[in-house]
């Protein structure tokens, strides 16, 4: 909303205005406040106040996200037909009517495809299936991140079902999408950043850097961002390949403070997604040497999602990533960009203020986190059925 100092400006702005054209009138009335100010109010207040409800207008969206069809005539003029005072309750049986048609199962399996930026191959689709599977059948989101087996199911999307398996990639303990093969095969690089960033940018919603703190200058010419200690990643003289530790231009440990936290967690599988029990990544250096702990982080840290969060392996990973709140509103956010049409989260930058889906994302943690009900939540939002 525009400061006194700017709505001053703006009037001053409107009567030369009107001087130059010959008006020379001045504002009057309703238009002038009692500092002598045009008071404009906030356009975009303004407009959304103007938005009516349309439960016709939302459920044609709604079909067309949940089931991939319109909606039939029976269920239009049901909410058409209806009272007034029950549209809202019409609506919202319709919806959770496509939640449970096979076809929403197909729309979830396409839905996870992209949001995964996996699939067209059948151990890649098996990973976007398990999401869909966790999605239909109603089980927590957490499950993508701690379940322990049933992680490579197949689905079939003519009958729109799905048959349950365990991923068979030398994984002791499994911990959702996070161990999958076809996660660790897609996202293979050098010393396995792209691994680290996939997880942080589908679950977390945003972009590396993944903790930000207020900038403090070690000397060099770039600040320093992390809450980490600056020491707690690895350089050329605690023995790594690559000096993380670097100040001349940026500084790298801004982001790397947590990536390199994470990354030797992921460094075990190879390019085909398997776990070797031994490093399988390179550092891109002279001689493309195989990476080791000491090329991340030096003797004596601990891998770990976030600062004080330490997770020694993949399964203390989930269950670290299902208990941050951060993991849920991305959830919620997820499915809110999807419903209104935006775009990715962090490839376009389409981010949405917490106030904005706190009321979602409450009801999804207080609910036991069932991502098939906060799917429900936002296609029955008021911000979804007006226009």
């Amino acid at each position: 909303m525009a400061t006194p100092e700017l709505r001053k400006l703006f009037a001053a702005f409107a009567m030369a205005a009107a001087a130059a054209c010959g008006g020379g009138v001045e504002p009057t009335g309703d238009d002038v406040t009692g500092d002598d100010t045009v008071d404009t109010g906030d356009e975009w207040d303004d407009r959304l106040e103007e938005r009516e409800v349309d439960y016709n207008a939302a459920l044609r969206i709604a079909a067309l996200r949940l089931t991939g069809d319109l909606p039939t005539l029976v269920e239009i003029k049901a909410v058409a037909d209806s009272p007034d005072e029950a549209k809202a309750d019409v609506y919202a049986s319709i919806l959770r009517g496509y939640l449970d048609d096979p076809r929403f199962a197909r729309q979830m399996f396409a839905f996870w495809q992209d949001t995964l930026k996996m699939g067209d191959d059948p151990e890649l689709d098996s990973a976007a299936a398990f999401a869909a599977q966790v999605t239909v059948e109603g089980r927590p989101y957490t499950d993508l991140l701690t379940a322990a087996t049933g992680t490579c199911p197949t689905y079939d999307m003519g009958a729109g079902t799905f048959t349950a398996a365990d991923c068979q990639n030398g994984v002791t303990v499994h911990a959702g999408l996070i161990s999958h093969p076809g996660t660790q095969r897609q996202f293979f690089s050098n010393m396995a950043f792209r691994r680290v960033r996939w997880v942080q940018e589908t679950f977390a919603c945003t972009a590396f850097p993944a903790e930000v703190v207020d900038a403090v200058d070690l000397g060099g010419t770039a600040l320093y961002t992390a809450p980490w200690p600056f020491e707690s990643v690895a350089g050329l003289d605690t023995g790594g390949k690559v000096n993380f530790r670097d100040l001349s231009a940026v500084a790298c440990a801004n982001c790397h403070a947590t990536m390199n936290h994470l990354a030797p967690l992921f460094i075990n599988f190879d390019d085909a997604g398997q776990y070797t029990g031994a490093p399988a990544v390179i550092v891109p250096v002279e001689g493309s040497p195989l990476a080791t702990f000491a090329d991340y982080l030096p003797e004596g840290e601990v891998t770990a999602w976030r600062l004080d969060v330490p997770t020694p392996d993949l399964a203390s990973l989930g269950a670290a990533m299902a208990a941050d709140p951060a993991i849920s509103e991305c959830a919620v956010a997820r499915v809110w960009n999807w419903a209104m049409g935006k775009g990715d989260i962090v490839d376009t930058l389409a981010t949405i203020p917490s106030d904005v889906i706190e009321t979602q994302v409450a009801d999804f943690r207080a609910g036991g986190h069932v991502f098939k009900d906060a799917i429900l939540a936002v296609f029955t939002a008021d911000d979804f059925v007006k226009f």
